[in-house]
């Protein structure tokens, strides 16, 4: 038989509202970095491609 719950106990009611604040604080941390990722990805896209430095020998000794 399925049991219904008239009251919940105080300290499950804290314990989910603590469980929701993280949970939102942890979204907007996840969208904030994907919206900077986004966001650098097509700065890096415009600049087009890099060329490579070509590398120096180093002098040799005498």
């Amino acid at each position: 038989m399925a049991e219904t719950i008239i009251f919940k106990p105080k300290g499950d009611a804290k314990s989910e509202a603590t469980a929701k604040t993280a949970r939102s604080i942890i979204e907007a941390e996840t969208t904030a970095r994907k919206a900077k990722t986004e966001r650098l990805r097509a700065a890096r896209l415009a600049r087009g491609p890099v060329e490579a430095q070509p590398k120096k020998k180093p002098a040799r000794r005498k």
